[in-house]
This record gives structure tokens, C-alpha cells and sequence, in this order.
């Protein structure tokens, strides 16, 4: 108070769209409260807290709260060595060290018929900040972006806080959830900014392979990276350690340039994601110094037995979710810890 009159502040969030007159406040509000994370809160706030029942909550996505689920011990004796060494508590380059790097080049390199070489990896502050870093890359005035419907709502989220318009084209239930690739046709222009390699092609856009869950596949179709068709559209890849070695704390992720034929680069696009990671968190020093021994010593056994875990907890999940009635799945899942299901009024 000044003189009995209330002080103004000249500032105001953007929730109601003031900020740029166009609403987009309003989209990120609402995108905001569609995350996964958001929706989980919400109905764990309206249980019934009278009810002793012991709860199975389905929407957890975190296997590391669970003993069975620990990850291998390579990968936790490489952290100990690397905080005991001493030599990585300083400030790393914001694209990551390089032998982090390197050794994200070599893991990635198996099966593509070209060769990465450290300069296409950046790493990020877990797989989450490699998708800002992308879609922050991608913004630009009046271009939208094409996502998966179903899907994972943080794209949706991001794309709005970086006034991306989005559209969504339909997976087929019926077809394992394939791409509708005439849908994806059918909402693309000149503004579109990424989507599938041929189609991606003949469209002039990019690809955005979010790959995070790419080695838990446990069912007759083996993984294959969308790397391997980077000579035929430029393809951003994106993961991290946090799902195949069931650690996402550690948030260590990486982005990678998958594009043996240098479009991405030579537009400047990797010029701008360098930029941007100039401007953004890094993932811990120590924790990147640890990547090599954890690719290395990792034995096979681990992510089998991990696989079979999984495998166990689908047929488990899949043979329940059949008894009740307003629950429906189109398709057992063949990977990941996802299983996607639909709501049927009775």
C-alpha cells in the first residue's frame, strides 16, 4: 500500500492467453494438466482415504520402487568409481563430456548401416530434457508438429509451452498400433515440422524417434532403431538409461543426429540445438563420466531377466484387466511398461 492506494504489478501469467493475445495461455494450462504425472496426482487425491484396502496402483511407471526391479550392479559400481575418482566434480560442456558421448555413439552404432561419431550425440538431462531441447529447436512462428494419439502427453505439453501448434494422427488398435499414415498425410503442410522415414521423405519433414523404452521388447517383433533409415529422412534420436537399466533418478539422457546425410546440419539445426543446451541444465558430471563402464559391464543376463520380468507383469496385467467388464485391451503389449487399455460405459 502507497498512500492507501493498492500497489499494481505490472506483470501476469500467460494462463489466460494475455501475454501473447493469441490463448496459447489457455493451451498450456490445459496441456499442463494432462500429464501423466498431473492425471496420477489427481485420482490418488480423490481416493477414498477411509478404505484400509491395500492398493495395486496400475499407473505407478516406476519399476525401481521395486526390489525385483534394482538395476545391475555394473551400473552402480560405475557411479561409485566415478564420484571416488575425484575427477569429475567440475562443470562439463554443455553437449556432455566426450567420452560419455563416444560411448553413446558406440551403443547406438550396432545394426545402422552408417557410423556415429561423437559430434551427432548431445547429452541431456535425462530423456525429458532432450524432448524441450528438440521441440524448442523446432518452434518457430505458425509451425505445428505431429503426435501420436494415443500417446505420451509431455510432447503435448512442451509443444505448447513453445507455441507449437499440434495435430494428432490416429494408431491403429486393430493393426498393433501402426501408424494411420494417410491421416499423417492428410494433416501435414509446409509448416510441419516433424513425423515416419518415407513418409517423412516425401513430405520434407523430420523424424523424431523417442526410443526410451526401445530394448524392453519382449515380444515375436524385435526392436529396431528408426536410425536405420536415417539416409532416407533425418531422424532425431532420443533416450537415456533411465528405462533399460531402470534408474529414471540418474537423468541421464541423450539427443542424437541421426543423419548420414547431413541435412540436419547442414540447415543449421545443430547449430541451434547447441544453442540451446547453452542455455539449459546439464546432466550430472559424474554421472556422464559412469556411461562407459555402464555400457561395457552390463552383462546380457540383466536385461533379460529385466524383460522377463516385464513379460511376466503384461500377462499378469493383461489376464486381469479382461475380467472387468468396462476395461478394455485392443492388444497385449510386446514391450515397454505400458499397456494401453479403454474405458467402456456399461
Amino acid at each position: 500500500m502507497e498512500n492507501g492506494t493498492k500497489k499494481v504489478w505490472h506483470f501476469q501469467a500467460a494462463a489466460n492467453g494475455a501475454a501473447n493475445g493469441n490463448g496459447n495461455g489457455k493451451a498450456r494450462s490445459k496441456a499442463a494438466v494432462a500429464t501423466i504425472r498431473e492425471v496420477r496426482f489427481a485420482l490418488m487425491d480423490n481416493l477414498n482415504k477411509e478404505d484400509q484396502r491395500p492398493l495395486i496402483e496400475l499407473g505407478h511407471g516406476d519399476p525401481s520402487s521395486f526390489p525385483c526391479f534394482r538395476t545391475d550392479s555394473a551400473a552402480e559400481d560405475a557411479i561409485v568409481d566415478a564420484v571416488r575418482s575425484g575427477k569429475f566434480n567440475s562443470y562439463g560442456p554443455s553437449a556432455g563430456i566426450l567420452p560419455a558421448r563416444r560411448a553413446i555413439a558406440g551403443y547406438l552404432n550396432n545394426g545402422l548401416p552408417y557410423e556415429l561419431s561423437p559430434e551427432d550425440v548431445f547429452m541431456t538431462l535425462g530423456c525429458a530434457h532432450a524432448i524441450e531441447v528438440t521441440l524448442t529447436t523446432l518452434a518457430r512462428p505458425g509451425s505445428n508438429i505431429l503426435l501420436p494419439r494415443p500417446g505420451y502427453p509431455y510432447y503435448d505439453a512442451c509443444a505448447a509451452n513453445r507455441n507449437l501448434e499440434v495435430r494428432h494422427y490416429g494408431l491403429l488398435s486393430d493393426h498393433g498400433w501402426e501408424v494411420d499414415l494417410e491421416a499423417v498425410e492428410s494433416l501435414t503442410d509446409h509448416n510441419t515440422a516433424a513425423i515416419i522415414a518415407e513418409t517423412a521423405r516425401k513430405l520434407g519433414i523430420l523424424v523424431i524417434a523417442d526410443e526410451v523404452y526401445g530394448h524392453l521388447a519382449f515380444g515375436s517383433n524385435p526392436f529396431v532403431a528408426m536410425g536405420v533409415f536415417g539416409s532416407i529422412a533425418p531422424v532425431i534420436t532420443l533416450g537415456s538409461i533411465s528405462k533399460r537399466w531402470i534408474v529414471p533418478g540418474w537423468r541421464l539422457g541423450w539427443l542424437v543426429i541421426s543423419d548420414p546425410n547431413n541435412v540436419l546440419r547442414n540447415s543449421g539445426f545443430v547449430d541451434l540445438i547447441r544453442g540451446s543446451l547453452n542455455t539449459s541444465p546439464d546432466p550430472p558430471t559424474f554421472i556422464q563420466a559412469a556411461v562407459p563402464q555402464i555400457l561395457a559391464n552390463t552383462k546380457e543376463s540383466f536385461f533379460a531377466r529385466i524383460n522377463g520380468l516385464l513379460r511376466e507383469a503384461v500377462d499378469l496385467c493383461y489376464e486381469r484387466l479382461e475380467d472387468i467388464a468396462c476395461i478394455t485391451c485392443p492388444k497385449k503389449p510386446e514391450g515397454s511398461i505400458v499397456n494401453w487399455t479403454n474405458l467402456v460405459s456399461l
